[in-house]
């Protein structure tokens, strides 16, 4: 009737039957990207913006883990799933953008692209969380899918 996966024959809402899939190796990495205004780029020192909170990155990858771990829980009809790895790392772009990658990856029936994007995501609201004190025209540009492997086809963006 469609190419819906989480389509039923009559177009009901249903959870993926993983049940017959081969268990693999399955990586995915997201990547979000922070546009900062001047005044809160002018507080990054030492790898990292301080501010009344605490570190600014570090406190990010630590709610972009967790995050990625319960998106089960946040992701209607997404398998929850026990991750093997969830890598968060960020850093400063040439465009003085700051950029969130989130790796995960599980040995599974299913695939973990959409811990990846949680985890990116999540991440990136919590730089915004930290910084809005210093400024509000902060901007989450773009959260997407860099790269998949494992399932039925890998993707590289």
């Amino acid at each position: 009737m469609n190419n819906f996966t989480h389509l039923d024959e009559k177009g009901r809402p249903a959870m993926v039957d993983v049940s017959e899939k081969a268990v693999t190796l399955r990586t995915a990495t997201a990547r979000s990207i922070v546009v900062m205004p001047v005044e809160v780029m002018e507080k990054f020192t030492d790898g990292d913006i301080q501010s009344k909170k605490g570190p600014v990155f570090q406190t990010a990858i630590i709610a972009g883990i967790m995050a990625s771990k319960k998106t089960g829980e946040l992701i209607p009809l997404c398998h929850p799933l026990g991750l093997d790895n969830c890598k968060i790392n960020i850093h400063i772009n040439e465009q003085q953008e700051v950029v969130i990658d989130c790796t995960t990856s599980i040995t599974a029936k299913t695939g973990i692209e959409l811990e990846a994007l949680v985890g990116a995501s999540i991440a990136a609201l919590t730089v915004y969380d930290m910084c809005k004190a210093l400024s509000h025209d902060i901007v989450i540009k773009e959260t997407k899918l860099m790269e998949k492997t494992g399932g039925k086809r890998d993707f590289k963006r």
